[in-house]
């Protein structure tokens, strides 16, 4: 990583998050647009568009601030003590504020409202699950791939989210920033916002057993004599 200030650490992490949800809620209004009400079409493009986005900004601001774009990443990377927690807590701000903007940039350029808020219903237990499935996988991914594999983390985390958009229930929203700030978009990529919190239990449920998982995964242990 380039050694970088915390503050431009910070301002990477917003800067990239926006862009990020940018990706996702505006290829989910073009997809909708362009679909002619076929969803599957929709949510395919949505997935195709937020998977190329998640290669070029991990590629971007990773060298800077690690690319977490995810709360969930971050207080894994605070619990297993590779993140101080006055970053941690810069990182959490800067990534809410950013998915928050990044949804108003997306209403900005498809001349929508700037603020709305979401009608699309996520209740089910079924969607609770695929959210702590999807945040499993995520968080997995990382702490592997990031430990033994680094050059490949920005096409492994964005070839997971884009397969996990269908294999789950969810469309794996796998970030509480994402979807708080999916809250406030009465699109395609929307959640109603008193379903937030249902979510974001499931995801951090599923980024706690990943981090106890993997870390007694990759625990040293003495060689066999």
């Amino acid at each position: 990583m380039i050694e970088a200030s915390l503050a431009r650490r910070v301002v990477a992490e917003g800067v990239g998050t926006a862009l990020l949800l940018a990706a996702v809620v505006g290829s989910g209004i073009m997809a909708e647009r362009l679909a002619g009400g076929n969803m599957a079409i929709a949510l395919l493009a949505n997935a195709i568009a937020t998977g190329g986005a998640l290669i070029a900004l991990i590629l971007t601001y990773g060298p800077i601030s690690g690319a977490h774009f995810n709360p969930i990443v971050t207080l894994a990377l605070l619990s297993r003590g590779e993140l101080r927690a006055a970053a941690a807590l810069g990182y959490i701000v800067a990534q809410v504020v950013g998915a928050v903007a990044g949804v108003w940039l997306a209403h900005l350029m498809f001349g929508l409202p700037i603020l709305q808020a979401s009608t699309h219903a996520r209740a089910t237990f079924g969607e609770w699950a695929g959210e702590f499935v999807a945040t499993f996988g995520l968080l997995g991914l990382i702490l592997s791939t990031s430990k033994h594999t680094p050059a490949a983390v920005p096409y492994a985390v964005a070839a997971y989210i884009t397969g996990a958009y269908w294999f789950t229930s969810s469309t794996s929203f796998a970030n509480p920033a994402v979807t708080f700030a999916r809250s406030l978009t009465n699109t395609f990529a929307g959640i109603q916002p008193n379903h937030v919190p249902g979510f974001i239990v499931a995801e951090i449920a599923g980024g706690a057993v990943a981090v106890l998982f993997f870390g007694w995964l990759q625990r040293r242990t003495e060689p066999v004599r």
